[in-house]
C-alpha cells in the first residue's frame, strides 16, 4: 500500500530523536485503494444496521450503560488495569467495600465517557481541543496514577513511549512547541469540511492523537474516547453505541504495531485495522442486541409464572436489573421501599426462577446476586 509520510523523526538536543509530524493533513491528502473502501462501506452498513436495532431495544440506555461499562474496563486494561466490569459495577452500586484499587481507572473513564456525553448532547458542545481537555480531566482527576498526570492540560515537557528515557524510548512524540502546531492542525482537520469518509476519518483523528500523545497520561484513553464522540458529534450514530476498546484489547501487540506503522506512513494499514474493529465491535453488538431481546422475552415468560402480587413486585425490579445486574438486599430495598424480609423474599423468587444466581455461593451473609445471563452477553473476561 502506499506509504503516506505523516511526519519525521529529527534528532533533538539530546541523545534522542523526536517525531516531527508535517502540517497535516498531509499535502497529497489522503487516498485509499478499493479494498479499504468496499471495507469502508461494509462497516458503514453495519453502523446503520446497529443504529436501527438498539433504536427497538426498550431500554437502550441500559443497552448503553454496559456497553460503556464494558468499553471502560477494556481501555483500562490496555493501560494495565486488571480489574473488571463486574469490579467496576459493584463499586458504583458501593455493593463491596473490597473491590481491587484499580477499578478506580475504570471508574474515571466511565465518568468522563459520562460527562462527555452530556457535554455533546445536552450542551452541544463541539469536539475541539477544550472538549479533548475536558475529557482528559474528568479521566485523571484525583484518579489512581503512578506520575503526575496534570489533569485538563496539555504537556509542558517532553514525553515518550517505552523505555526509561527518551533515548531508549520505542517512540518519542513532538516536543511541546510542535505538539502546539501538530493540536492546532488536528482540531481545524476535525472541522474541515474535506471529502475524507467519516469512518477512515475517525481512525484517522485517532492515529494522529496517539502519534501527538499531548498528554503526560492518558493518551490512550482519551484517544479511544474520541473515535465514539467524534462520530456521534458528525450525526454517524444516533447514540454512542461503538465502542472499539474491546477490539483493541484482543489485538493488544497489533494495535500498538499498527499505530506505531501509522507515524511511518503506513496509513493505509492502520486504517484496515481499524475498519476491521468496526466490523467486528458492530457485528457484535448487533448480536447482543439481539440476545437481550430474546432474553428480555423469556424473563417476562418466568415473571408470568408467579402469583399476581409477585408477579408486582418483580415486574418492578427485573427492568432496574439491565441497568444495575448485581444487586444485594439493600438495592432491592431501595427499589421496592420492602422490609428486609420482604426484599429478601423477592430475591429467593428471583432465584428460583433462575434469573438471578448468588455472586458467592459459599458466602452465608452480605450476599450479592447476579443477572448472570445478562451479564454473560456483554462479558468476555472483561
Amino acid at each position: 500500500m502506499k506509504l503516506i509520510e505523516i511526519g519525521k523523526n529529527i534528532q533533538q538536543p539530546g541523545d534522542f530523536k523526536a517525531f516531527i509530524p508535517h502540517p497535516f493533513p498531509p499535502k497529497g491528502g489522503f487516498e485509499f485503494d478499493v479494498a479499504i473502501l468496499k471495507k469502508n462501506d461494509q462497516a458503514t452498513r453495519l453502523l446503520g444496521k446497529l443504529d436501527g436495532i438498539t433504536k427497538l431495544l426498550p431500554d437502550v440506555d441500559f443497552f448503553l450503560l454496559m456497553y460503556l461499562r464494558k468499553d471502560a474496563a477494556s481501555s483500562s486494561q490496555i493501560e494495565g488495569t486488571r480489574a473488571t466490569m463486574i469490579d467496576a459495577i459493584e463499586a458504583e452500586a458501593k455493593i463491596n467495600a473490597d473491590v481491587p484499587e484499580d477499578v478506580d481507572d475504570i471508574l474515571h473513564y466511565i465518568k468522563a465517557l459520562n460527562y462527555g456525553m452530556r457535554r455533546v448532547n445536552v450542551d452541544n458542545f463541539p469536539v475541539t481541543l477544550r472538549f479533548i481537555r475536558e475529557l482528559h480531566s474528568k479521566l485523571m482527576d484525583q484518579s489512581r496514577v503512578t506520575h503526575f498526570s496534570d489533569p485538563g492540560e496539555f504537556r509542558k515537557s517532553q514525553n515518550w513511549i517505552g523505555g526509561l528515557r527518551p533515548g531508549k524510548a520505542r517512540f518519542v512524540p513532538p516536543p511541546v512547541p510542535e505538539m502546539k502546531h501538530a493540536l492546532a492542525d488536528l482540531e481545524k482537520f476535525l472541522h474541515a469540511g474535506d471529502s475524507i469518509l467519516t469512518l477512515i476519518k475517525a481512525g484517522i483523528i485517532h492515529a494522529q492523537f496517539e502519534t501527538i500523545h499531548p498528554f503526560l497520561d492518558g493518551n490512550g484513553r482519551t484517544g479511544r474516547m474520541l473515535i465514539t464522540f467524534y462520530l456521534w458529534q458528525e450525526g454517524f450514530l444516533e447514540k454512542p453505541v461503538l465502542f472499539l476498546s474491546s477490539f483493541f484489547k484482543k489485538h493488544q501487540e497489533l494495535y500498538y504495531d499498527k499505530l506505531f506503522g501509522y507515524h511511518h506512513g503506513k496509513v493505509a494499514d492502520w486504517i484496515d485495522f481499524f475498519l476491521d474493529g468496526v466490523i467486528e465491535i458492530a457485528n457484535e453488538a448487533i448480536d447482543m442486541a439481539g440476545e437481550i431481546t430474546r432474553l428480555r422475552e423469556r424473563m417476562i415468560q418466568e415473571i408470568q409464572k408467579l402469583g399476581t402480587r409477585a408477579a408486582e413486585s418483580a415486574t418492578i425490579i427485573l427492568p432496574l436489573l439491565y441497568g444495575q445486574p448485581i444487586v444485594n438486599v439493600s438495592i432491592i430495598q431501595k427499589w421496592t421501599k420492602f422490609t428486609r424480609a420482604g426484599a429478601q423474599r423477592v430475591i429467593d423468587r428471583f432465584v428460583d426462577l433462575k434469573i438471578l444466581v448468588p455472586k458467592d455461593q459459599d458466602k452465608k451473609y452480605g450476599q450479592s446476586y447476579m443477572f448472570k445471563e445478562y451479564l454473560d452477553v456483554f462479558y468476555d473476561d472483561n
